[in-house]
């Protein structure tokens, strides 16, 4: 009865008109279901002209493929007639009638599993949806399917009234193009294959009826949409001006760095004790692994030369050769053996340059290569190995190095952060810095300002806000005054209307994975059903 009821099934679901359609036979085993039907319909109509005919001409079997159902395979066998077409002006004398539903002209899969590999090949693209379609026992292969995505028809989605616009990598750094979403239902709308403002203007152009677009602070976007939407508001993202007063925040403190010195604690008295000074004659510091060791082997020599052991018990005892006995007895200090290559009066390229590298290590840069890069403008024609070498021994040196100040971007992070979001460490810090540095005191309270008007939507302080920015000697924050000036009035939307690029955000980010998916065969016509469709 169970297998009754699933051949039921697969009837209705492949012949949903039952009165046009006869099934002759149905034939069920351990891995086929065969279905043998043919069309009742007295005639049928002409593709080309249109007039409607019953004259057979003749009939033939079709196969078309289809899903697999219950864990079998289908085979249908539909028997379809040949009419003549009674129109002598038609271009077509005969003609072949189509299962509604079921088939189309020269199809070879029934619509069913077309719909269902376009499905899997907008979800995983070729190469992963000719996979998972074998899963459920279709052998197809990825161009195929790639096919079945390109041949579904367009999206004809409604005119957006708040629009959202950013680009896209079709590959980075190099080619652009522009995607464009509907806001108020979070879904693309369109693509466009660059990000030129002629093409978005033409766009906006054909859809009069955009009342908001939404958009970040690049020109062309800008000028784009005020030449093809001059009756749209324009409103910049939140997000990318946040992001754009942390960058100017961090260059201001990275401008300001000796005055982060004031957070470096008090030396102990443990720290200033004095080491172990060094032999003026060693080539080694008293942690070198070689310096120790020969240190280590004199005094064992001399201790048992004091003994009474004579040179040759010594070196039996010790597996040394009588050369290496002779050189530790005769030597008056363990410093006559350091000679060689190893000689203190040996110089390098880079010992001028050591004090400009202690002083940078002591701003807080530690990144050897970076370093390097800095040294060769001014003239160091070493390599970039003996730089790593220097710092290298500067980490492992047993010596107290001065404490590291913090960085300018963990410093603009306090600033940029909550005040309740900070430790108490960090806003005690933090107070250290802004009190010892009037600018970055002034920096903190623009960017507090800043940020109230953010989040309470007060877009009309901005002017005031740029005014007190530019009586203040903070140049890396004249300069985003001076960008946020030229777009004041998308910026002042941006921070009192509710709209934002948040869901163009996300497309683009669903867009690199598209993209990743389909290994490099990401044309554009393809990802635009893509993105449009799934």
């Amino acid at each position: 009865m169970a297998l009754e009821r699933v051949v039921l099934r697969l009837e209705e679901l492949l012949f949903p008109s039952v009165a046009d359609v006869a099934v002759l036979s149905v034939e069920v085993n351990n891995e086929t279901v065969r279905i043998e039907a043919r069309c009742t319909t007295a005639g049928a109509v002409c593709p080309c002209c249109g007039d409607r005919s019953s004259r057979v001409h003749g009939s033939y079997l079709r196969f078309p493929a289809d899903v697999p159902s219950a864990g079998r395979r289908v085979v249908l066998c539909i028997q379809v007639r040949q009419f003549l077409c009674g129109n002598t002006a038609c271009s077509r004398r005969t003609f072949v009638e189509q299962v509604p539903g079921l088939t189309r002209r020269f199809g070879r899969r029934t619509e069913r599993l077309r719909s269902t590999l376009a499905a899997v090949g907008l979800a995983l693209a070729g190469r992963a949806g000719a996979r998972m379609a074998a899963v459920f026992g279709v052998s197809v292969s990825r161009s195929t399917v790639l096919r079945m995505v390109n041949a579904l028809p367009e999206l004809e989605a409604p005119a957006p009234r708040v629009v959202g616009v950013d680009e896209y990598a079709t590959r980075k750094g190099r080619f652009y193009g522009t995607v464009l979403v509907d806001v108020e239902t979070r879904r693309p709308v369109d693509m466009l294959p660059d990000w030129e403002a002629s093409s978005l203007a033409v766009w906006l152009a054909k859809r009069p009826g955009i009342e908001v677009v939404c958009r970040d602070r690049a020109p062309f976007f800008a000028e784009g949409a005020t030449a093809g939407a001059p009756q749209a508001i324009q409103v910049a993202d939140r997000w990318h001006l946040w992001h754009n007063l942390s960058e100017a925040a961090e260059r201001s403190v990275a401008q300001h760095r000796r005055s982060l010195r004031v957070l470096l604690p008090e030396p102990t008295p443990a720290d200033s004790e004095p080491l172990p000074e060094e032999t003026p004659d060693s080539p080694w510091r008293t942690s070198s692994r070689f310096a120790d060791r020969t240190r280590a082997k004199y005094a064992t020599v001399h201790a048992l030369l004091e003994a009474g052991h004579s040179r040759r018990a010594i070196g039996r005892q010790l597996s040394m050769t009588h050369r290496t006995d002779k050189r530790l007895a005769d030597a008056a200090a363990p410093e006559d053996l350091f000679h060689g290559q190893w000689q203190n009066n040996r110089t390098s390229v880079l010992d001028e340059y050591k004090p400009y590298l202690d002083d940078r290590w002591n701003d807080g840069c530690t990144n050897a290569w970076k370093l390097w890069e800095e040294l060769v403008p001014l003239g160091y024609k070493g390599s970039y190995g003996r730089v790593s070498t220097y710092l290298r021994e500067k980490r492992i040196s047993p010596r107290p190095v001065t404490a590291r100040p913090p960085s300018p971007r963990a410093v603009s992070r306090w600033i940029l952060s909550r005040p309740e979001n900070l430790t108490e460490t960090e806003q005690l810090r933090l107070r250290t810095v802004l009190a010892q540095c009037p600018e970055l005191e002034a920096l903190a309270r623009h960017v507090r300002s800043f940020a109230q008007m953010l989040t309470e939507r007060q877009g009309e302080r901005l002017p005031e806000w740029l005014d007190a920015v530019r009586q203040d000697d903070l140049p890396s924050l004249h300069t985003l005054a001076a960008g946020i000036d030229r777009d004041r009035d998308a910026v002042i939307a941006g921070l009192t209307l509710p709209w934002n690029s948040g869901v163009v955000e996300g497309h683009v980010n669903r867009i690199k994975m598209l993209k990743r998916q389909m290994f490099g065969r990401a044309g554009f016509q393809l990802l635009r059903k893509r993105v449009l469709l799934s």
